[in-house]
């Protein structure tokens, strides 16, 4: 009897046993299966770079380490004025420098990489519905309420996953932009280039972070030298394999990225 009750307890135990490990099992899967789509990796891989390095002449215009942004202050995260992307995202990017060079061109970065605690940082903003500071520039014709429901501002953001940037076309005769003050009236990011903020770029009919339908890539109610400048940036992308984001003028992600379900959260330092 002992013998058959000790045989029904262990037969107990190992299907215990069991299930815990078809738990664990199916955990893995559900991981595996949504991309690390919890992932909070705090260390850079070796094929994330200094897209500085590999693209010549890439004009750095970072604004998220420090104040000229929609925000209005420097983004958590953001430690160094650098552009991280993926090997294959800069590669790509080099090949479109070489490009517009050609032509007496060259590109501008306002952001590459972003951490996963700049964008928890941008959602926490965005909840503080008291905090227009920059209001008057960035969305002057937008309520801060409706920032989350109309996709302005979103819980993840493709930026985490290292390649994707945003960026504009300089010409290579430009003269510097001049520094930030933020003693200076805010202009509407939606006005004639003349009257928004400086920006030593072509004009694409809208600032940066603009949050307006003006900004839509293909919005028809720019002039025809800011359509065409749009175009001629979104071709040679294009041409190098990255995709548009229709809402934003500014925003590429390579088409064969190496990490499209990971969202990395190492400092830009």
């Amino acid at each position: 009897m002992s013998g058959s009750h000790a045989w029904t307890l262990e037969s107990k135990y190992g299907k215990t046993r069991f299930k815990m490990r078809r738990s664990s099992l199916l955990l893995a899967i559900l991981t595996l299966g949504c991309g690390a789509l919890t992932a909070d990796a705090g260390d850079r891989p070796a094929d994330i770079v200094d897209a500085s390095t590999i693209v010549p002449n890439l004009q750095l215009d970072m604004r998220y380490v420090g104040s000229d942004n929609f925000v209005g202050r420097p983004i958590a995260g953001y430690r160094a004025p650098k552009c991280y992307l993926t090997k294959r995202a800069a590669e790509a990017l080099k090949g479109v420098q070489e490009d517009l060079a050609k032509k007496g061109l060259g590109l501008k970065v306002y952001d590459c990489y972003r951490p996963r605690s700049a964008v928890k940082d941008f959602v926490e903003w965005g909840r503080d519905l008291g905090d227009k500071k920059m209001k008057a520039r960035f969305y002057p014709n937008v309520r801060k309420s409706t920032l989350f429901r109309s996709g302005y501002i979103s819980s993840r953001s493709g930026h985490s996953r290292a390649s994707t940037i945003d960026l504009t076309i300089v010409p290579l005769s430009a003269a510097g932009q001049p520094p930030y003050d933020p003693s200076e009236p805010l202009s509407s990011c939606e006005g004639p280039k003349e009257t928004r903020a400086p920006d030593n770029s072509l004009d694409m009919g809208t600032g940066f972070d603009c949050f307006s339908r003006r900004s839509h890539t293909a919005f028809s109610g720019i002039g025809p030298e800011q359509r065409k400048n749009r175009q001629v940036l979104k071709s040679v992308m294009s041409s190098h394999g990255f995709r548009n984001l229709s809402t934003e003028w500014w925003h590429y992600s390579l088409r064969d990225e190496p990490y499209p379900r990971t969202y990395f959260n190492f400092p830009v330092e």
